[in-house]
């Protein structure tokens, strides 16, 4: 379910007309929209609680984002454009179909949500559930990648991972380039990379080439199925028939997401191979 409803969430932050929105409420560049949008329903905080909710990010650069994006944006013109942008590409990519039904499947399965310790998936699960379809279908989608997002972080604690090694490790474990995408993404130094690589390696995680050893494939593992345990909730109480149901019908808006979302994505999210 997740391989589905992230691309519909996602398009939010690479579709031409979020960043044209965001461009007309007054705010420039991606980094800005994405920290200002996703940080949006907490108000207008400061960098503690978003280093602390976002997790992989440097603090440094989330430092540079809060408060500064307040100065140009408010939290609720921020939420208003995320949610009109959303709406904008997801009604282009459609194409006319409809998705009431997904829309009310998704949304079922969202109110459902377990909040406490979810500070991202509860901020956004309070906030007002849209009226029209496809804005109802992003909203929940949203809730829910923030859910299963806030539950990965626990697993990731609960493994005594910080930030930087959570990303040190999955490079380690997936190899190719995605370093370079990486580390600049979330802002963290050579230095810093290095230092969680070495504390890696120190738990037999990482091997010296830099790829993940037996025993980091297994703890990850262990941290994967956490955090598919943790988000399971809102499934169950959805059902099987009516999970399946709203997979089909997500299957090919997920499918037209991907032509706005790059496949070499800073999230990192990847199309699904399923």
């Amino acid at each position: 379910m997740w391989s589905l409803f992230e691309p519909v969430h996602a398009v939010t932050y690479f579709a031409p007309h979020s960043a044209a929105i965001f461009e007309a409420a007054g705010l420039r560049g991606f980094w800005r929209r994405y920290f200002a949008g996703r940080a949006a329903p907490l108000g207008a905080v400061g960098p503690a609680p978003v280093i602390a909710a976002f997790f992989g990010f440097a603090p440094a650069m989330v430092s540079r984002a809060f408060p500064d994006v307040w100065t140009r944006i408010t939290p609720q013109a921020a939420l208003e454009a995320r949610t009109a942008g959303a709406r904008a590409a997801l009604d282009e990519l459609r194409s006319g179909a409809d998705v009431t039904e997904a829309a009310d499947l998704l949304s079922t399965a969202a109110r459902a949500v377990d909040l406490p310790g979810r500070v991202l998936a509860a901020s956004y699960a309070a906030l007002p559930e849209p009226a029209h379809p496809v804005e109802r279908l992003w909203h929940a989608a949203t809730v829910l990648r923030e859910h299963r997002g806030d539950g990965h972080v626990a697993a990731l604690l609960t493994a005594g991972v910080d930030g930087c090694e959570s990303l040190v490790w999955r490079v380690a474990l997936e190899g190719g380039d995605l370093r370079a995408s990486m580390q600049s993404a979330r802002g963290w130094t050579d230095d810093e990379w290095l230092a969680a690589a070495e504390r890696l390696r120190g738990r037999g995680w990482v091997a010296a080439d830099g790829s993940a050893t037996a025993a980091g494939r297994e703890a990850y593992e262990k941290v994967e199925t956490l955090t598919d345990e943790l988000a399971a909730p809102p499934w169950r109480h959805l059902g099987d028939e009516a999970t399946r149901r709203c997979a089909q019908l997500l299957e090919p808006l997920a499918a037209s997401a991907w032509s706005v979302v790059p496949a070499d994505n800073p999230i990192p999210l990847r199309p699904s191979t399923a």
